[in-house]
């Protein structure tokens, strides 16, 4: 390397999978961005080292390319903008969400006076590598390496070793950083923006690429002052290194152990406030509490029956339209009849409204809904009896009844991530459009080593379809819930290892609503997918009820009222290869009005984004209350792409 441009081309080009195979350790399946990055660096300074331990190099830079400090020092410029360039977004999050944890605490103050003196550096490059003004005397020089080497509070060397003491931990009882981030992640899960194992690699990248920082001060700091004869420092460099790479391999394994146990899944807690149609939406009119009497209930306008016969029937007319007539019919199923008492109050909902009463109080005192102020005014409603032998009673029942008000359908159509440009899914949410619930993705082209794009993250537009066009089918487009057909499973998909989530869609398995997601290998070093179009597959839990060996099992919601009437925040309840019921809400707290669960429409998006391994649905909630059913996320496993790699010298080959 004896010319300036040759400098620059090494710095610039170099890459550690073409240097020769010179390195220590065995590869896996690509390194992180972090790890290459600290092979790129070894291997540079290895070079480097070379070149000032040549008298003719020195020579020569010191003669023609305006000295060998500020060659050197352009050098380091270069890598310190691939350090820059190339950081993983999720560096800057890093600690944000530890903010509580005191070890944290300790470990970012030395982090960031690292920062900050690599900061000063960086600035001493601008300033010394610009062609238009002469470098510093060479006493500004050494004073930059000396305060990096030896300063009594900031030199880099004293920064790591207390960095190194306060990740190990080995004073303390609570274990090493890592293990301590991953018990604070798990207790603050409402808080955190991402899963507890991407928690760890973020932390792991924000200390290894601030010891970078740090290692090439040093290492650079040693060359300046052996190039200003101010000693050999080839020993020290070498020490320095060694305990570097100690270091390293010692912090890889600890963040491997900690991200081997971590939780992989996101999902969101609820909101401090809810609002319909942006941190949830609802299904309407499923199956609502509908007041009938039985005369009405058969084709012979007859009341020898009771109430609990009739659990499965229709509306037939409007015998009595002083009550029938001021109410919406029915003109679906009426399921579950049941009597409560014969004379009651009804406060009808107003028009515009997706309920039909407001409340309904009986003359026994027992009220259905929570009593209040009636705009419509009390309408009272009486039972009678035919001929002396039959009680023509009115019976609550539930309208299952596909009408306008009614929102039940689900997009069955595959949702898929732009595949031809390279992007994955990065985020779900749900959402309703034209009284139609989509699974809605983010999607974010794909970088090498995992990295994400974050330029192109965005959420892909939903289909803006209706149920009503001449060309979208029942079946086919969309799924429409009824009493019949009203379970959706509730599963955790994870993709097969080496693989990434691309795609979503529901799919119907019998009477269940079920959730496939699509699945596409990745060449992680390249940052490319692997022939999406024929590589990728559909992946789903097929396991039913019904089946003979591990059925799928039923979560029961008990007497469930509105899942917005409680401050309580809901608790995560279901399990995969489960199933879950949409029903009414209770039938004293609300009258059976409103169709539970909600489901949670806030996005689950990890923050930053990153590559996701899976997809589930799970319902959360609180005993007696509907609850909400939502999407979640898995975020890739990058635990295998850790690894304590490091450039194999000469004398190692020798």
């Amino acid at each position: 390397m004896l010319v300036k441009g040759l400098v620059l081309l090494f710095v610039v080009t170099h890459v550690v999978d073409n240097c020769d195979g010179r390195h220590r350790g065995k590869s896996g399946p690509g390194l992180s961005v972090v790890d290459e990055l600290r092979l790129e660096l070894l291997d540079l300074v290895h070079d480097l080292w070379n070149d000032v331990k040549d008298p003719r190099w020195v020579a020569l830079a010191n003669d023609t390319l305006g000295g060998a400090d500020v060659e050197l020092l352009r050098a380091f410029q270069t890598l310190g903008d691939t350090l820059e360039s190339r950081q993983p977004p999720g560096v800057a999050k890093a600690g944000s969400e530890l903010a509580s944890l005191w070890q944290w605490a300790r470990a970012e103050a030395e982090l960031k006076g690292i920062d900050a003196l690599h900061t000063s550096f960086r600035r001493f490059q601008q300033q010394q590598t610009r062609g238009d003004k002469l470098p510093a005397p060479q006493r500004a020089w050494t004073d930059l390496a000396e305060t990096i080497l030896q300063d009594p509070t900031s030199s880099v060397p004293q920064a790591l070793s207390r960095l190194d003491e306060i990740i190990e931990n080995k004073k303390g009882g609570e274990g090493d950083l890592f293990q301590q981030a991953l018990k604070e992640s798990r207790s603050n899960r409402c808080n955190l923006q991402q899963s507890p194992q991407q928690l760890l690699y973020n932390l792991y990248n924000s200390v290894a690429i601030t010891e970078l920082k740090g290692y090439a001060m040093m290492q650079f700091s040693w060359m300046l002052l052996r190039l200003y004869k101010k000693g050999n420092f080839t020993v020290e460099a070498e020490l320095m290194q060694e305990r570097y790479e100690e270091r390293t391999a010692q912090k890889v394994a600890a963040v491997k152990d900690a991200m081997s146990i971590a939780e992989r899944d996101m999902w969101r807690c609820d909101p401090r406030e809810h609002r319909e149609g942006e941190t949830y939406v609802e299904l309407t009119q499923l199956l609502q509490g509908q007041v009938q009497n039985e005369v009405d209930m058969n084709s012979e306008s007859t009341c020898r029956e009771n109430c609990a016969y009739y659990s499965y029937a229709k509306s037939h007319g409007c015998y009595n339209s002083n009550v029938c007539a001021k109410q919406p019919r029915c003109n679906g199923k009426l399921i579950d009849c049941r009597y409560i008492d014969s004379d009651m109050w009804v406060c009808q909902a107003d028009s515009k409204s997706d309920r039909r009463y407001t409340y309904i109080e009986y003359e026994n005192g027992r009220i259905l809904g929570k009593r209040g102020s009636c705009e419509r005014g009390l309408t009272k409603v009486d039972s009678w009896w035919r001929w002396l032998f039959w009680h023509c009673s009115y019976c609550f029942c539930l309208c299952d009844e596909q009408g306008p008000k009614s929102d039940r359908y689900f997009n069955l159509r595959e949702v898929k991530a732009d595949v031809a440009n390279n992007k994955v899914v990065t985020g779900l949410r749900f959402v309703k459009e034209n009284r139609v619930i989509h699974l809605q993705i983010q999607e974010a082209g794909l970088l090498p080593r995992g990295e994400i794009n974050m330029t192109s993250v965005q959420w892909r537009p939903v289909d803006n379809y209706r149920i009503s066009d001449s060309d979208v089918y029942n079946g086919k487009d969309y799924h429409t819930l009824s009493w019949e057909q009203r379970a959706i499973d509730l599963d955790d998909l994870v993709a097969p290892s080496g693989s990434v989530l691309t795609g979503v869609r529901f799919r119907r398995v019998g009477t269940h609503l079920n959730l496939e997601i699509m699945v596409t290998p990745l060449n992680f070093t390249a940052g490319t997918l692997d022939n999406p179009h024929q590589k990728s597959i559909w992946h789903g839990n097929d396991n039913t009820d019904a089946s003979l060996e591990a059925p799928r099992k039923r979560l029961y919601i008990s007497n469930p009222d509105v899942p917005t009437s409680t401050n309580d925040g809901s608790i995560v309840d279901s399990r995969s290869d489960q199933f879950l019921l949409f029903t009414h809400s209770d039938i004293d707290t609300d009258a059976a009005q409103t169709t539970v669960p909600f489901l949670d429409a806030q996005p689950v998006a990890p923050d930053p984004p990153t590559l996701l391994a899976g997809a589930g649905i799970y319902h959360k909630g609180r005993s007696g209350y509907g609850g909400f059913i939502g999407p979640k996320v898995v975020t890739y496993d990058f635990n295998s792409h850790i690894q304590a790699i490091f450039p194999i010298t000469k004398d190692e080959v020798n």
